[in-house]
């Protein structure tokens, strides 16, 4: 049996931008939403509703896929502003609770609430209490998975969507782990998933039978991480000082871009918008990315460390478009896509700690 006093709760919305159209205009409750990019056009489904799910359409889906699959589904391109809005409304419901909260995506949340604001003693109340107040607050629903480490409250929120609850204790995590399907493991895309089926590993049973180095093997440097998981083990906790590591920006061009000069331009007003909003974050990066997507779905990225940090737009771009036409075959090939990152930011260091010395070769 498995020892733990630990208690998080993974808490993941349900269909979140389409449940906020259906929430905002009643004409489109209980039927097909689609929020995401043109089906006549190169867009993607960002999310959709259980009603266009039960069709096949699915999130990072071409939207003329989804058309096909959901000839009925209503299109929306959704409004990102008032997305965020009530992800800050609902993330001030989750602090209620507890403040060790860690944020995974707009939509979805990390709770620790082993020690909890309202003296709790259970985790699964806690859920429920907080699912209640988030409807309350905002008329949507969410699924909540607990268990007592967040790998299994992950996979537990997946479980029972929509509006669903799912405790997995101690003593049901082995016999769940066992069972659980390998492509269900978190982490564990889908072409993992084929790789591991043809090695007859369809089940954490399977998984389970794997020595520590044939693991080591499969899985690199996560090989460690999926044998402690099969067996229970999950020792992460929350980050709840998450720090920004990077800030960019991609446009994905409804047709495709072929004279150098025009992919210039696109790339330098890229570039500005990307300085523009790291001075507004008050940030400033060393490392400059350019990405590209060629007409074939090829993608490639170029990158170059600057001596300084800096936000400085002309900076930004006079990097960028030197990748560009030094480091691509921007102007021989039609480009799709486009993008402009930023990274390596400043880290502050300890007093009196070591400094890498810099000499003017």
């Amino acid at each position: 049996m498995i020892k733990s006093t630990k208690k998080f709760i993974h808490l993941d919305m349900d269909a979140f931008f389409a449940a906020v159209e259906q929430r905002d205009n009643p004409e489109l409750r209980g039927k097909a939403v689609i929020v995401g990019g043109d089906p006549d056009r190169r867009g993607v489904v960002s999310t959709c509703s259980y009603e266009a799910r039960k069709f096949g359409v699915h999130s990072a889906m071409p939207s003329g896929q989804a058309k096909r699959l959901c000839p009925h589904g209503i299109f929306i391109h959704g409004r990102m502003e008032v997305y965020q809005e009530e992800s800050q409304r609902i993330r001030q419901v989750m602090h209620e609770f507890t403040d060790l909260v860690e944020p995974l995506s707009i939509d979805e949340a990390f709770l620790d609430v082993t020690t909890n604001k309202i003296n709790c003693p259970s985790a699964t109340w806690l859920a429920r209490m907080l699912k209640q107040r988030i409807h309350e607050v905002t008329g949507l629903t969410a699924s909540a998975g607990v268990s007592y480490n967040m790998f299994l409250a992950k996979v537990a929120s997946d479980i029972n969507k929509p509006n669903g609850l799912t405790v997995i204790t101690p003593d049901d995590a082995l016999d769940f782990l066992e069972k659980l399907p390998i492509k269900k493991f978190y982490g564990i895309g889908r072409v993992t998933a084929a790789k591991l089926e043809r090695r007859e590993i369809f089940t954490g049973a399977d998984l389970k039978k794997l020595s520590l180095l044939e693991s080591v093997k499969l899985f690199g440097k996560n090989g460690k991480y999926y044998y402690d998981i099969v067996r229970g083990r999950d020792s992460r906790e929350l980050e709840t000082n998450w720090i920004r590591k990077s800030l960019g920006r991609e446009i994905t061009y409804e047709h495709d871009l072929k004279d150098l000069n025009e992919i210039a331009d696109q790339a330098r007003e890229i570039s500005f918008t990307v300085a523009d909003e790291l001075n507004n974050k008050q940030l400033k990066g060393k490392t400059i990315t350019l990405k590209l997507r060629y007409e074939n779905f090829q993608t490639i990225t170029r990158s170059r460390s600057l001596p300084d940090f800096t936000a400085e737009r002309d900076i930004i771009a006079a990097t960028a478009l030197d990748l560009l036409r030094r480091k691509t075959e921007a102007g021989k090939r039609a480009i799709r896509l486009l993008g402009v990152n930023v990274t390596n930011f400043p880290t502050s260091k300890p007093k009196n700690a070591w400094v890498q010395m810099e000499f003017p070769f």
